[in-house]
């Protein structure tokens, strides 16, 4: 008897201990399915584009398939949310452990942790066992066993069915059915769960209500919107960072008109976002900012903006692929101007063959371009070499895409060129700051201004009708955005395109927003847009 007693007891503790894994692995799954779904730019593709496995193949094209990743993002948030609570609650046990297996097998076979197989970004060290094969395996037991019936709402649910089946039997009676009559109360048999039993399988909500508790305090009560703002805590310095949130906003940025288009007096500049920075001796820089820009963190930024009411980013068609999953992806519309550079960056600065540059050019109007303009530098090496076919048939291939076509330029002696040789664009791009910062006092060029003569620029572009957005404002980084604003818009730019980490988004626009409705703002030059 006591041998017996004993296996009885071993059992049941066995039970307990499948129970208890069961409502962790629950937690898990129910963790990871909240924090995407409250993550609007949370995406699979950056996982499946890792795969390097036998069925790369598939995984990479379903990464690359927007409606399909689609469909794949919507089951991993919602299915992943619905094994978790099922799992929690031991609510269709079985159906919810073995989804539960398949989901973690095909993670499994994505990027599976064989040497030399394993992706960056996956955390720890392993040789073919890894997490995700130790949950599909503790899955496959809770699923071969009523844990559900043990302690869950299952036994609930099939005590619940059990007495619709007992009181069909006993409508189907046939001297029921003779009589016409209904059955009373006595007739049915009562549920075999008592109220104690209820309670005993109702014990995991109060563990699903700390978990509740647990993943709010996590969030700290904050919506989504400011989670994507920012991070609260940065890193190992434990220092909060002190950025305005998208409650604090002031307004709603204006807008202007080119040729047929709408577009925000305040530009998002595409530099940041593809990794190059101009930053004097400071060689890590671009590789700082490349590595803070992941993808998530592009479509993040551009959902931010689109919230404080930029509508326009100004970038090269190298990002412009993004642009397009970010619009494929529905998480927003923001327009795109192209530089359209036509130079190439080497050791001695060149143009590019001319064929190149034009297909360089259609490339962006292709993907999506709302407007393009000859880039400054480019601008400036063509008019100073005096090769204005090209030029010509450069804005024509942009005229012929019926967008907006712009010249940019770092010197002013190129937008005169431009004007001197008939050139009549819908918009220009020129530099200007003034130079009251410490490096712009060095007796020779180190990357360190891009608007040499603020008056004479200020001056010549008095006399232009076209619209013009005034970059290289801040000098990179050289002058606070109220100072730089203020002096593009008072000196005669009617935008200002202005390179934004998500976390500065706020307070800039609310800058822009400042300086714009300001009764006081000193302008003389009309506003063109």
């Amino acid at each position: 008897m006591k041998a017996k007693g004993l296996s009885i007891n071993i059992s049941v503790i066995g039970m307990y201990i499948l129970v208890v894994l069961r409502i962790i692995i629950g937690w898990h799954f129910l963790y990871e399915g909240l924090v995407k779904v409250t993550n609007p730019v949370w995406s699979a593709a950056g996982y499946l584009e890792q795969s390097n496995w036998i069925f790369a193949g598939f995984f990479h094209w379903i990464a690359a398939s927007p409606g399909v990743l689609a469909v794949v993002d919507f089951i991993n948030i919602w299915g992943q949310i619905l094994i978790g609570l099922g799992l929690f609650l031991g609510l269709f046990t079985r159906i919810s452990a073995f989804s539960g297996v398949a989901m973690l097998l095909l993670y499994y076979l994505a990027i599976p942790p064989f040497i030399g197989s394993m992706a960056s970004g996956v955390e720890g060290n392993y040789m073919i066992i890894d997490k995700n094969l130790i949950e599909a395996v503790t899955l496959i037991i809770i699923g071969l066993l009523p844990t559900g019936l043990f302690l869950g709402l299952d036994k609930i649910f099939q005590d619940i069915i059990f007495r619709k089946r007992q009181a069909r039997k006993i409508l189907s009676h046939d001297e029921l059915a003779e009589q016409k009559t209904e059955p009373v109360a006595e007739d049915i048999p009562a549920t075999p769960t008592s109220r104690r039993e209820i309670l005993k399988h109702l014990a995991t909500l109060p563990v699903l209500g700390l978990f509740g508790l647990a993943y709010l305090k996590r969030k700290k009560w904050e919506s989504a919107e400011e989670q994507n703002l920012v991070d609260i805590v940065s890193g190992a310095s434990i220092v909060k960072m002190d950025f305005p949130g998208l409650d604090e906003l002031k307004g709603k940025l204006p807008y202007g008109k080119i040729k047929d288009t709408q577009f925000s007096k305040l530009i998002l500049g595409g530099n940041l976002l593809n990794g190059y920075a101009h930053s004097r001796d400071l060689i890590y820089v671009s590789h700082l900012i490349r590595a803070y820009h992941t993808k998530e963190r592009i479509f993040k930024t551009l959902m931010l903006a689109e919230k404080c009411g930029i509508n326009l980013l100004i970038t090269d068609p190298v990002i412009a692929q993004l642009i397009n999953e970010y619009w494929d992806r529905r998480y927003g519309k923001i327009q795109f101007a192209s530089d359209c550079v036509g130079l190439v960056y080497s050791d001695t600065v060149k143009a590019k063959p001319p064929q190149d540059w034009f297909d360089y050019i259609k490339m962006a109007i292709d993907k999506g371009a709302s407007a393009c303009y000859i880039q400054g530098e480019t601008a400036d090496y063509y008019f100073g070499q005096g090769d204005l076919k090209n030029v010509e048939k450069a804005m024509q291939i942009i005229r012929d895409a019926k967008i907006p076509a712009g010249i940019g330029a770092h010197h002013i002696e190129t937008i005169k060129k431009a004007v001197e040789n008939g050139f009549v664009p819908d918009f220009w791009m020129k530099t200007l700051h003034h130079h009251d910062y410490w490096s712009a006092k060095a007796e020779t060029w180190h990357d360190n201004m891009y608007d040499f003569t603020p008056p004479e620029t200020i001056s010549y572009m008095k006399t232009l009708e076209q619209p013009w957005i005034a970059f290289k404002v801040m000098a990179a980084g050289s002058i606070l955005p109220e100072d730089a604003f203020r002096y593009a818009w008072e000196n005669g730019a009617d935008f200002v395109c202005a390179g934004m980490y998500d976390f500065q988004m706020v307070a800039d626009v609310n800058i822009a927003l400042d300086i714009l409705n300001d009764p006081d703002l000193q302008r003389e030059r009309p506003w063109r847009a």
